[in-house]
């Protein structure tokens, strides 16, 4: 498989956009399409989900609904709209001697994903690496296979019909683990992997990888609703980055609260919270001003619970909060409430994550929310990409120079 991915991307690197424009368009109809039959093979995936006893937030991301089905679509609709990386020159300059130096963008070659759950990242994954010209390996989670085939059985047909080589867009038949070790050994075929999951997975590929990583271990993202913070934008964004889908990366699993306003913002904002089924831990003043919450221990500050769980903190100050994520964020994302501009330029220049935000929920965090398109994952870590993957982050540049006979002395 990584032999033919490799020859495919040779092909792909050189197709026009219109040609990739074209596929992804074909693609995107006939998701629509077969919409019945891959919802009925994902209910395949589902019935074994249930007997393996998969944790609810994993059954979630593993359900294929005609709202995922229309989101496929649409996404891959959303990057044959984007402009195409591969070709562009950039950065030219003129040296001294007369050469003329610049950068073209050029595809990264072949991407390996592994992946738990998550169909929609068979096509999001598809869609993205296409569109960049490269080939991909797609090794999606045991519990759905069935969904993940289906997926790709509707794409390579419309490839061959373009007169592209099937082998572009690939998925490992293969429920075994061992399949995934395997595929982390062909380094002389596969450019980069992307892993995305949970921790265990991610570090399960980071361990056993000949081949270089794009990664984020844990989605520990945290809120800081800052003094003067307008009460009631502070609640809505708090609840929809809470509650709004909380078995995602993007969600919150911290809530930060300045002190001067705790008393007068928390008591509403537990109410919501407890309302919607939300546990809170909390420090000591936090239990102090909501009765029902209970009391946090350490373990709770670095926690990603994926689930209705939140760990809530009073601070002193800006500087305490911002203290609180550099030490147990985890790069990912992190927004402030506020209504000053001075103290929200700080907080985006101190907080060092991938995605910072001010006024607005973390669950913006996503290619498509970003105006990528779709993503190919979050990247945590700062080498080729940081923050969401679309498709100018599965290209990379060469140099390119002219010269009119000049040599070197």
């Amino acid at each position: 498989m990584a032999k033919a991915a490799r020859a495919a991307a040779t092909i792909m690197a050189r197709r026009p956009t219109h040609t990739k424009n074209r596929v992804l368009l074909k693609i995107a109809d006939k998701i629509e399409e077969e919409a019945s039959y891959i919802k009925t093979e994902n209910q395949k995936d589902l019935g074994r989900a249930q007997k393996m006893e998969l944790t609810n937030a994993m059954i979630d991301r593993l359900t294929i609904t005609d709202a995922t089905i229309t989101s496929m679509a649409d996404g891959l609709r959303d990057v044959a709209r984007l402009g195409d990386p591969v070709g562009s020159i950039s950065r030219t300059t003129l040296r001294p001697n007369g050469l003329e130096v610049s950068r073209m963008r050029i595809p990264l070659g072949v991407i390996g994903i592994i992946y738990e759950s998550r169909p929609n990242v068979t096509i999001d994954a598809a869609g993205l690496c296409l569109k960049a010209g490269n080939s991909v390996i797609l090794r999606g989670g045991s519990e759905s296979l069935h969904s993940n085939q289906a997926l790709t059985g509707i794409i390579s047909p419309v490839l061959i019909e373009a007169g592209l080589p099937k082998e572009a867009v690939q998925v490992v038949p293969i429920r075994d683990r061992a399949a995934v070790k395997a595929l982390l050994k062909q380094e002389e075929f596969i450019d980069l992997i992307i892993p995305r999951g949970g921790e265990g997975l991610i570090r399960f590929v980071v361990e056993n990888s000949k081949i270089p990583v794009l990664k984020h271990y844990k989605g520990v993202c945290h809120v800081y609703v800052d003094e003067g913070a307008d009460l009631n934008m502070a609640e809505d964004i708090c609840f929809n980055a809470k509650a709004q889908r909380p078995g995602v990366c993007n969600a919150m699993e911290t809530m930060l609260v300045h002190k001067s306003i705790a008393s007068k913002f928390l008591p509403q904002m537990a109410k919501r919270f407890i309302k919607a089924g939300v546990e809170i831990r909390g420090c000591p003043e936090t239990c102090q001003i909501i009765p029902e919450a209970h009391k946090a221990g350490e373990e709770d500050w670095p926690a990603e619970y994926l689930d209705l769980i939140i760990a809530l903190r009073v601070v002193d100050n800006m500087d305490q909060a911002i203290a609180h994520v550099t030490e147990y964020g985890s790069n990912h994302t992190d927004a402030i409430v506020t209504s000053d501009y001075q103290r929200a330029r700080r907080f985006v220049r101190e907080v060092d994550s991938s995605v910072v935000l001010v006024n607005a929920s973390t669950r913006f965090n996503d290619g498509g929310q970003l105006g990528l398109g779709a993503e190919m994952g979050i990247s945590t870590s700062k080498l080729h990409a940081f923050g969401p993957m679309g498709v100018e982050e599965l290209t990379t540049t060469k140099f390119i120079v002219f010269g009119d006979g000049q040599i070197r002395k």
